[in-house]
């Protein structure tokens, strides 16, 4: 079989095949031994029918032919795509140019491959990731939120503040529906917006004993309902000491100066990988950015139809359907759709962009790195490495995942030489993005 390409217009390209007759035969006997199988022919046997009664049932030695194109044609075509490393991105155009009745057979094949798009600029884009610096601040924030793990809640006669604890009962109806809500002795942070609507407000600089009435809104209806709460005490979190025996008491060190800096450098590694993230996220963006083009819709679809399917089978594990898990969040089946196909769009866009980069950056995955990412598979499946380039092969994927894996490369290339700024726009080095252990799987997620 020879196969040869041709560019089109519209992303389309040519693929002319010319197939031997001997393949043409060869294919031919294999639809007579599958007949001869299972065609029923008063007798005759099961596999020992002879050709030429199939012929006759078949219409004549023609149609037994066009039988055995048809079958065949997917496999040629198949092996044509692999032959010519094609992407096809949707379904070919076959239109069989010569052999219909005898001899060898081509076709012509149009075939929707991804478009070129351009990325003018990519050498040069830069992206802003937050401030790595840990500020003394940030530090004494932490430090009170461990101090507040052991500290003690003592009685204030003064008026209630932001953070202190009360201890009131709550009267009134709530709820949509009108219906009592009744509350006695319910703790309650000053503060913490984590209750009735207007509470805070009105138990800022309310004293114990005192009874506060006010008006609350219902749910999304607008209505109003009438609310009264009796503050019985209020509680003040004292937090300890920040002293050395405080240190080894709660934490694994002997100084507050050693504490402090273990908290510095958690909230530095945190901020590294956040940056990290930040520089990702940020270096992907800017380049989709670049692409101006339309792309294809149905690249489009695709990526839709598969973001839909991952959906469905994550919620069919936790035995929900699509359905339920939109009526459960309160989305709108059309508004979801909508948002699944820009992010569709989006990563359709990244991709080609990336693809258009290892073009211009020459990025190649060698036959050692395929074979290290075919192990990597076969290891995953518990099978051998050459089961899975098989099972590749035979289905049209292995290039698809040397296609992927340069991608993959490319993203990396774009990541190492993107320009860094802060929220200040002061350059910052990329060397300070790097940190002790491998976070490439956190920062990838």
């Amino acid at each position: 079989m020879r196969a040869t390409t041709a560019p089109e217009a519209d992303n389309l390209v040519r693929l002319s095949v010319e197939i031997d007759e001997a393949e043409v035969d060869e294919a031919l006997e294999e639809v007579v031994r599958r007949l001869t199988r299972t065609v029923r022919v008063p007798g005759f046997r099961p596999g020992k029918v002879p050709r030429r009664i199939i012929e006759a049932r078949m219409g004549g030695a023609a149609a037994l032919r066009g039988e055995a194109l048809r079958e065949a044609l997917p496999d040629f075509y198949a092996r044509a795509v692999h032959d010519t490393e094609l992407d096809p991105i949707d379904r070919p155009e076959i239109d069989i140019t010569g052999g219909d009745e005898s001899g060898p057979v081509s076709f012509d094949a149009l075939v929707p491959v991804r478009p070129t798009v351009a990325i003018p600029g990519y050498q040069g884009l830069v992206v802003t990731v937050p401030r790595l610096e840990v500020t003394d601040e940030e530090v004494d924030d932490q430090l009170d939120r461990l101090r507040a793990t052991t500290g003690e809640l003592v009685e204030v006669t003064r008026p209630a503040r932001d953070g202190d604890q009360v201890t009131i009962d709550v009267h009134g109806a709530v709820d949509a529906e009108g219906n009592s809500v009744d509350a006695d002795d319910f703790l309650y942070e000053v503060g913490s917006g984590a209750a009735v609507p207007g509470l805070d407000e009105q138990l800022r600089g309310a004293r114990m004993g005192d009874i506060l009435s006010f008006e609350a809104p219902v749910g999304p209806s607008g209505l109003s309902s009438a609310i009264r709460v009796l503050v019985k005490d209020t509680k003040e979190l004292v937090l300890p000491e920040v002293t050395d025996e405080w240190a080894a008491e709660t934490s694994e060190f002997d100084s507050v100066a050693e504490l402090r800096a273990d908290i510095a450098e958690r909230l530095r590694s945190r901020k590294v990988l956040g940056a990290r993230i930040a520089r990702q996220q940020g270096a992907m963006a800017a380049l989709v950015e670049l692409v101006t083009e339309e792309v294809p819709d149905s690249l489009v679809e695709v990526e839709l139809r598969e973001r839909v399917h991952d959906l469905s089978h994550r919620l069919d594990q936790q035995g929900m359907t699509v359905a339920q898990f939109l009526a459960a969040t309160g989305q709108d089946e059309n508004e979801f759709l909508a948002e699944l196909r820009t992010s569709a769009l989006r990563s359709v866009k990244a991709d080609l962009a990336l693809r258009a980069l290892a073009d211009a950056e020459d990025i190649e995955v060698a036959d050692e790195e395929l074979d290290a990412e075919l192990a990597a598979m076969a290891e995953r499946l518990s099978v051998s490495p050459k089961e899975v380039r098989d099972r590749l092969e035979r289905s049209g994927r292995l290039l698809a995942v040397r296609s992927d894996r340069r991608t993959t490369k490319a993203a990396q290339w774009l990541i190492d030489h993107v320009g860094l700024v802060d929220e200040d726009g002061d350059p910052v080095s990329a060397d300070e993005l790097e940190v002790d252990g491998d976070v490439s799987e956190e920062v990838a997620g």
